[in-house]
């Protein structure tokens, strides 16, 4: 006679009764739980962003550039800009849906990025460690992602949209998706250069699996550079590869060195490093108590991603706030892993989080507004001085002016800093004519010979780019140009030609909204 044991442990398991469909309402009901509350702190943490109608020269510039493709503009050529072309086309896209009067459209889209970035987190958190994680990812990112300058985090511009691409990148890569885990690379990258790194975190989660024998590598890798090159190559092709190549990639090497200019790019990438790291420091220091006590719990790819990360704010030598914001993401991650190890420190890290997202919340609504005061102060003399129809030069780094004055630029290039290599990341160093991107003076010059701007307004203000530095631009204003006025620092001059000014423009007529559509 068997043993009572041996013939318990000889039958067969009887399954537990379960509720068909249980583990899917269980998910949908996680799911419909969770994006709702972190839709509703979405919504509380990014209503400050709608406070002014621009935040910082990015969305100016972003504003402009649509309106331009709008009307007949044509990018890489009659409409320039460093930056890969998803963002300007998606600024171009719903200003024809709502119109172009103001930035709320891309304010929203933006909410719905960081929105759709913390789902994206909370994903790969709950897979690696359960739900309480997954909400915690999500949650934390959008508390962190404000932690920031206003004008940093409050702006709806490029890290802002590449976020949702390297999120989606990794969670691909967790479930050996490959091609669509090149998708998303492409889709970063498309967004702004920077947004490639993410291909390291996702080509070294492919040879890991590889090397423990869950994905064929050479299948994987092929799949994933499939995906990242097809769409690269699409939109190469329908802007022109040259012009594509050209504007994102080998146009920019005066602007991207760093000669000349190590002690102020050090300085600013330690006042950024800074304030993020305030704003983590409850992560950051959950993260160091577990490495130190030996926990070791972080996976190595969110490591190689924040590295990765890193590479990207290093990059370009200019460490403007916004360029942190790519290091949130695996920062959230890394200390929700610290915590998950490290228990106790949960309270703590949840307290300092909440009270420095609290802090900076008041800073955005405290902020001063002293550049957009003064930009649109400028444009409401442009305006003064100028017809609707009227082509205006605006030199300077403030592109909003055009926006706000609703008047169209004279140049393809919307701000000096093309034809001078200016950049506020790196002060005044290697400012100058000879420092202009490659031809940039040749059509500047054929630009201003076919359509001379009935305005100039010199809004240097004492930069290194000013028109008394600027050869070419003085002499072309010496022929034909006088001072009509100041405008807080900023020197307005109109065309000899032109007639008188006044109100209604110098060409006479009404003023008022219009003239974009006449491009």
């Amino acid at each position: 006679m068997q043993p009572t044991s041996a013939v318990l442990a000889a039958r067969p398991a009887v399954p537990v009764a379960v509720p068909a469909g249980a583990p899917g309402r269980r998910d949908r009901c996680y799911w419909s739980r969770l994006a709702a509350l972190l839709a509703a702190l979405t919504v509380l943490l990014r209503l400050p962003s709608f406070a002014r109608p621009v935040w910082n020269p990015d969305e100016g510039y972003l504003a402009v550039q649509a309106r331009l493709l709008a009307h007949g503009g044509v990018l890489y050529d009659t409409v320039v800009d460093r930056k890969p072309p998803l963002l300007p086309w998606l600024y171009q896209g719903l200003f024809a849906v709502f119109g172009d009067g103001s930035l709320w459209p891309p304010r929203t889209a933006a909410l719905l990025a960081h929105l759709a970035t913390a789902l994206l987190l909370a994903a790969v958190a709950r897979r690696r460690w359960g739900d309480r994680s997954g909400a915690a990812a999500g949650a934390g990112y959008l508390l962190l992602s404000v932690g920031l300058a206003p004008e940093d985090t409050l702006a709806a511009t490029f890290e802002v949209f590449i976020l949702p691409w390297t999120a989606a990148a990794v969670w691909c890569a967790d479930r050996s998706r490959w091609g669509l885990a090149g998708v998303a690379v492409a889709g970063a990258a498309l967004t702004k250069q920077t947004g490639a790194v993410i291909l390291l975190p996702v080509a070294w989660t492919l040879w890991r699996a590889a090397r423990a024998g869950r994905a064929p590598a050479l299948a994987g890798a092929l799949r994933l550079c499939l995906g990242f090159a097809l769409p690269v190559g699409a939109v190469a092709l329908l802007t022109g590869p040259g012009r594509f190549l050209f504007w994102t990639v080998t146009g920019s090497a005066e602007y991207v060195s760093p000669r000349g200019a190590w002690l102020t790019g050090l300085s600013r990438a330690a006042g950024g490093a800074s304030v993020l790291a305030v704003a983590a420091a409850g992560m950051l220091l959950a993260a160091g108590a577990a490495w130190a006590l030996r926990r070791r719990p972080v996976p190595a790819d969110l490591w190689v991603w924040l590295a990765a990360s890193g590479v990207a704010v290093v990059s370009g030598f200019q460490f403007y706030g916004h360029y942190f914001l790519q290091m949130v993401p695996p920062l959230v991650l890394i200390g929700v892993a610290a915590v998950r190890a490290l228990p106790r420190l949960r309270a703590a890290v949840t307290c300092w989080t909440v009270l420095a997202c609290a802090g900076f919340l008041v800073w955005d609504l405290a902020a001063p507004s002293r550049e957009l005061d003064h930009a649109v102060a400028v444009a409401a003399a442009v305006r003064a001085h100028t017809a609707p129809d009227d082509r205006v030069l605006v030199w300077g780094i403030h592109p909003e002016t055009y926006w706000f004055a609703d008047r169209r630029p004279a140049s393809r290039y919307l701000t000096a800093g093309f034809l001078t290599n200016f950049s506020g990341g790196r002060g005044g160093v290697r400012v100058g004519e000879r420092y202009a991107v490659p031809g940039a003076w040749r059509a500047f010059n054929a630009e201003f010979s076919a359509h001379p701007p009935a305005l100039v307004v010199d809004d240097s203000r004492g930069d290194p780019y000013a028109i008394s530095r600027t050869p070419t631009l003085r002499d072309l204003l010496g022929s034909g140009y006088r001072r009509v006025a100041r405008v807080d620092g900023a020197v307005v001059w109109a065309r000899e030609a032109a007639g008188p000014a006044g109100r209604g423009g110098a060409h006479g007529g009404p003023a008022g909204r219009g003239a974009w559509g006449r491009w």
